[in-house]
């Protein structure tokens, strides 16, 4: 397992457009169905073990996270011919085992992970209303085998999103699997 660490981008870089199938409903998923809402872009995959220790917290911030008005979008990116664990069928049966209630796309080209600048699983951020980045970073503190996944730092930058407060200047990178790109 490759330990890698999110980059820096930008705060108020514009989220790049894509539409992508989710695995859950087999409907394409748009950015731009999302025009005027927040949204939480969580870049996942079904077998690196720092998604398997948060996905539980994750679905459950999510569903906080919408009473907000803020949409969750989560995408693999991962090559699912090397990985089959990452395959759209065992994607859309985790989805359903952890009763996501936002879409879990499969990012077979991996364009849109190297057009947000993905480098590591999870790879999380928070957009404002106009799809401007407010927050790259961590889900939480946490770490597979130390603590328990909580989703502190997505919740508390949630909330001053809504808020209305500037974005977070001292943030910590998210770190996990690598995304396993294509060769």
């Amino acid at each position: 397992m490759a330990l890698t660490h999110s980059q820096t981008v930008i705060i108020g870089s514009p989220a790049a457009p894509f539409t992508l199938p989710d695995t859950l409903t087999g409907q394409d998923v748009s950015l731009s169905q999302f025009e005027g809402q927040p949204v939480f872009i969580a870049f996942i995959c079904n077998h690196c073990p720092y998604v398997v220790h948060l996905i539980d917290a994750l679905s459950a911030t999510a569903q906080q996270l919408a009473t907000q008005g803020i949409a969750t979008i989560a995408i693999s990116a991962n090559d699912a011919g090397q990985y089959p664990a990452d395959s759209p069928e065992r994607m859309g049966a985790l989805a359903r085992e952890k009763n996501f209630e936002f879409p879990y796309c499969h990012d077979e080209t991996q364009s849109v992970a190297r057009a947000y600048g993905a480098l590591c699983t999870p790879d999380l951020y928070v957009y404002d209303a106009q799809h401007m980045l407010y927050y790259r970073g961590q889900f939480d503190s946490s770490r597979p085998g130390s603590g328990v996944a909580s989703g502190q730092d997505i919740q508390r930058v949630a909330a001053q999103l809504m808020d209305h407060e500037p974005p977070p200047l001292d943030t910590t990178p998210s770190v996990g699997c690598s995304i396993k790109w294509k060769r």
